[in-house]
């Protein structure tokens, strides 16, 4: 029976190595193909049998993208965007999120659902009107304009995680702080805030991912390298007659091991963001 026990888990163990392994290869396959592509030159990007390994490798697709394609505005314009809206979301997401979870609120699961709600709308669906109001406001072609609609975008998640996070925090720290005479404001920046670092790094990272990927809006309400961002900028190397692939791929490496490097700094903190606001203790 002990052996017949031990040979099952061993089993399982084996099986559950194995597919931990497939999903990683999974996931991480098409980055290493991308990486290789940046690297490889255009003849043998176009041979009739791909080469993972660059053979011999060459740095030009990244020359081309900083020298010919001016790439590195399109960063800065991708951070500026980025950044300003995972901070702004976080600023109001915080607020939001404390009044609906720790001051005494009607309704408060009925608010939070309307405020869910607002990312349920397909973003096909509503460009036009937003058009129509960026133009009439002279909006259009700013860095403006998309910060409000990827803080639109990015807030009832930021509030939605936030929210689960601050209940998880026992209640009798709010009321020490208000004996010590901490109104709400200094309760939410001295004492909750600190407190929910975790669920802040995760919210953060998220609304500038968001932020930092997104395409459709950029490419509706922008136009110039002044303004448009790293999709976008992507996007507009290819031509009519003939597709860069060195040279999009890349592109795609430097623009996402940034976001790589940051998950992985932060991943504790991200691990525990996201578990921790699930169970309320």
């Amino acid at each position: 029976m002990m052996a017949s026990l031990s040979l099952r888990m061993a089993v399982g163990r084996t099986l559950l190595t194995v597919a931990a392994v497939l999903i990683v290869v999974w996931s991480v396959a098409p980055f290493l193909w991308q990486v290789s592509t940046a690297f490889q030159e255009d003849r043998l990007l176009t041979a009739a049998t791909p080469s993972l390994l660059p053979s011999p490798p060459t740095l030009d697709h990244l020359a081309n993208i900083f020298g010919e394609k001016q790439f590195q505005l399109y960063i800065v314009n991708s951070t500026i965007v980025a950044g300003s809206t995972a901070l702004i979301c976080l600023a109001i997401g915080a607020a939001a999120a404390f009044a609906l979870a720790r001051l005494r609120m009607r309704n408060r699961f009925g608010i939070l659902s309307v405020i869910l709600s607002v990312s349920m709308f397909p973003q096909i669906a509503i460009v036009a009107p937003l058009y129509l109001i960026a133009a009439a406001a002279g909006l259009m072609n700013t860095y403006t304009v998309l910060i409000i609609i990827y803080v639109a975008l990015g807030l009832p998640l930021v509030i939605w995680v936030l929210f689960g996070y601050f209940q998880t925090i026992p209640l009798e720290i709010d009321e020490a702080a208000t004996m010590d005479g901490a109104g709400p404001l200094r309760l939410l920046v001295s004492v909750i805030v600190p407190m929910s670092l975790p669920g802040f790094v995760t919210t953060g990272l998220l609304a500038f991912i968001m932020a930092w990927n997104e395409f459709m809006f950029a490419l509706s309400f922008t136009s110039g390298i002044k303004r448009q961002t790293i999709p976008v900028g992507i996007a507009n190397f290819t031509n009519l007659y003939y597709v860069p692939w060195g040279d999009i791929a890349a592109a795609s490496v430097v623009v996402t091991l940034p976001l790589v490097v940051l998950v992985l700094i932060f991943q504790r903190y991200i691990i525990e963001g996201l578990t921790q606001g699930a169970v309320k203790e």
